[in-house]
């Protein structure tokens, strides 16, 4: 098996099995256990049967933004403007769709609350837009008011209530994706696994729509890796190496935190409170340093996602899984149902 080529990762999936909306209560979703070559099929709220006083959950706590947006250009054409990461105080860097009728200059009108101008464009043919508003609120308030989530674009239902897109936990605005494998939780749910003496603890990284992105080189070595923004603090890496050194298990919610972790101690050496950008690229063969146990979605084939999930739990036994979740009817992707790896 060649682990570096993309089509390694390649399944088939019925387009049925592709979560439209998410379920109600968030904990009811299903969850498949997994534990070397031995599989379980669970509900999400069981998951407390698999964790053990001592262990340490890392969550993502990043805030998915109302990211798209739509505006009016002075000919009255409309343009479609998706936030992807903040450069400066009301200065953003977006796509834009068509980007052909968005060079620097041109000018955006979102409505009444929020007007822009096109000042640059990226070596990625990205746009950087200045944005104008009323500084008596912030530009996330403004966003509330005008933008709509982002979601995946294999979702075309439309999501009745915009924070089923968002984690219980979620604090830090500048995703515009959610870290999907934390909807799962409820507050609930968690004070029940804090009760059982497993740590929780936050990390931060902001979600950019490069998780989305396809591998398009067959070989994974030619793929260029998408950088997002990432934050440890002093209180959460001191858990770690307290829960490391003690002989128990860092857990991850979801691949960005995961991501965060192995990407501060590849650029750190070590885990400690840090911040700043990772692209840290994870496929079979790459070592993993920190992470014990995952809890994650089930993704996209050929995706990076998919990748990072077997170089932790192995390709044979992620292609079983995958093969399992679909044969029991498993839901896939953003709101679907969940994985736990240990």
């Amino acid at each position: 098996m060649d682990f570096l080529k993309r089509s390694t990762y390649n399944y088939l999936l019925p387009e049925e099995l592709i979560a439209q909306e998410p379920v109600e209560p968030r904990d009811s979703s299903r969850l498949m256990v997994c534990c070397n070559e031995k599989i379980e099929h669970r509900c999400f709220r069981d998951i407390t049967e698999y964790l053990h006083p001592g262990d340490l959950l890392i969550v993502n706590n990043s805030k998915v933004i109302p990211a798209r947006l739509w505006a009016k250009r002075e000919n009255g054409s409309l343009i479609e403007v998706v936030l992807l990461e903040q450069k400066n105080t009301g200065v953003w860097e977006a796509l834009t769709r068509p980007g052909k009728k968005t060079r620097p200059g041109t000018t955006l009108d979102f409505g009444e609350l929020l007007k822009g101008e096109v000042i640059d464009i990226t070596d990625g043919g990205n746009r950087i837009i200045k944005f104008d508003y009323d500084t008596s609120k912030t530009f996330f308030e403004v966003l509330d008011k005008v933008g709509n989530m982002p979601l995946p674009p294999y979702i075309h239902k439309k999501l009745a209530d915009k924070n089923r897109y968002q984690t219980v936990y979620a604090k830090t605005e500048g995703s515009a994706a959610a870290p999907t494998a934390g909807l799962h939780f409820t507050p609930e749910l968690l004070e029940k696994i804090k009760s059982m003496g497993v740590n929780i603890a936050p990390v931060m990284l902001h979600v950019g729509l490069g998780t989305f992105r396809p591998v398009k080189s067959e070989d994974l070595l030619s793929h260029k890796m998408h950088s997002e923004y990432y934050s440890i603090s002093e209180e959460t890496a001191n858990l770690i190496n307290q829960t490391k050194a003690s002989g128990n298990r860092v857990i991850c919610v979801g691949t960005t935190s995961f991501r965060t972790l192995e990407g501060a101690y590849r650029k750190e050496g070590c885990i400690k409170s840090s911040s700043g950008y990772t692209d840290i690229f994870i496929y079979p063969g790459k070592e993993i340093n920190v992470v014990d146990c995952l809890i994650t979605n089930f993704h996209l084939p050929e995706s990076t996602l998919i990748m990072l999930v077997c170089a932790l739990y192995g390709y044979d036994n992620t292609m079983e899984a995958y093969r399992q979740a679909i044969e029991n009817k498993y839901r896939f992707f953003s709101f679907g149902d969940a994985m736990f790896i240990q």
